[in-house]
C-alpha cells in the first residue's frame, strides 16, 4: 500500500479531490480541535470553530506557497477563525489599563491542576480575557499584534492579559484547594 506525502495531499486538495480534504481534516482534525478549544467557551463552540476554520484552509488551499509549515500555516487560519468567532458573538469587557496593573501578580500553582481543569478554567474566563490570553501565552502574538487584530489598544492588550492572569491564579489556586493540595 503506497503512502501518500503531505506535498501530493496538498497538492490534491488545490484540485478539489475529496479523498485529499479528507486525509488532510483527519491529520490534523484532532491537534486544529486543541487549538480552537482554547478560545471556544465550550465545546461545541470549538468544534463549529474548528469546522469553519477547515472550510477556509480548503478555500485558501491555492494561497499556501508550500514555505514552511503547512501546519503553522493551519493552525493560523484556525486563530483567526476563532478571533472571528469571537468578534460575531461577544462583546469585550475592558478594563481600565492602571486598574489591571495595581494588581498583585505571583506565579501560578500549576503543580495543583491537572490539564483538563486548567482548559475548564480557561474556558470559563470572560471572552476578552480569554482571547487575549490565549493569543499572547500560548500562540505567541505580541501585545502590538493583538491590538491590531483585535482593534484595541496595546494598553488594553496588557490590561487583559494582567486581569486574565490574576484569574487564573486564583481559579488555579481554589482548585488546588478543592482537591486538597497546597497551591502557593
Amino acid at each position: 500500500m503506497r503512502t501518500t506525502s503531505l506535498e501530493e495531499l496538498i497538492a490534491g486538495c488545490r484540485s478539489g479531490n475529496r479523498k485529499a480534504q479528507e486525509a488532510i481534516y483527519r491529520l490534523y482534525a484532532s491537534k486544529m480541535l486543541g487549538v480552537c478549544s482554547r478560545y471556544a467557551k465550550d465545546h461545541q463552540e470549538a468544534e463549529d470553530m474548528l469546522q469553519v476554520g477547515f472550510v477556509r484552509m480548503f478555500d485558501k488551499m491555492h494561497s499556501f506557497k508550500n514555505e514552511g509549515s503547512f501546519e503553522g500555516w493551519l493552525r493560523r487560519i484556525m486563530v483567526n477563525t476563532a478571533i472571528e468567532f469571537y468578534r460575531r458573538s461577544s462583546k469585550m469587557y475592558i478594563v481600565d489599563v492602571e486598574e489591571a496593573y495595581q494588581q498583585h501578580s505571583d506565579e501560578f500553582p500549576m503543580h495543583a491542576i491537572n490539564v483538563n481543569d486548567l482548559m475548564r478554567i480557561i474556558q470559563a474566563l470572560p471572552p476578552g480575557y480569554r482571547m487575549v490570553f490565549n493569543m499572547y501565552a500560548i500562540e505567541g502574538y505580541s501585545h502590538r499584534e493583538i491590538a491590531e487584530i483585535l482593534s484595541i489598544s496595546e494598553g488594553t492588550s496588557k490590561s487583559q492579559l494582567a486581569r486574565a492572569r490574576n484569574i487564573l491564579k486564583n481559579s488555579i489556586k481554589m482548585e488546588g484547594n478543592q482537591h486538597g493540595t497546597t497551591a502557593r
